[in-house]
Order: structure tokens, then sequence, then C-alpha cells
């Protein structure tokens, strides 16, 4: 949920979490500000977020993780 308590969208609450440095080191792969590529591998990515796999530099806290997790269980929103 965002602070609003609607539900997370990506433009707003998603994309914000990942860093330029992030959007840079996944760039070969898929585009981390991008939803549709993000929404395409959401689940791939909440299991490299669960494992601290990723973001490469840092494992993100709980409460980010809760977050990403919101956003699939909404439907992925834009």
């Amino acid at each position: 949920m965002s602070a609003a308590g609607e539900p997370s969208s990506f433009a707003q609450d998603i994309k914000p979490l990942f860093r330029e440095r992030d959007r840079e080191s996944m760039r070969s792969a898929f585009d981390l500000w991008s939803y549709d590529d993000v929404a395409e591998r959401s689940d791939a990515i909440l299991a490299r977020l669960r494992d601290g796999s990723m973001p490469c530099d840092g494992a993100w806290p709980d409460d980010r993780i809760a977050q990403f997790e919101d956003w699939i269980s909404a439907g992925k929103p834009a």
C-alpha cells in the first residue's frame, strides 16, 4: 500500500525504489524503470530481493520488499 492507503502504483511507488545504479546494472537484461519489464519479471525480481542478491550492493529492508510484494498482489498497477 502507498502512504495514502491506496494500492501501490509502479510509477509512483515501485519505480522510485530502483536507483539509477540498479537500473544500469540490470540494463543488459531488462529495464528496472520500465513497467512492462518489471511486471513481466516481477516474480524473479521478488525472489532476488528476498534472497538478498538484488540489488548487488546490499539487500533491501523488509518494508521495501513488502511494498514490492503488495504491488504484485494488487495486480501490478501501473
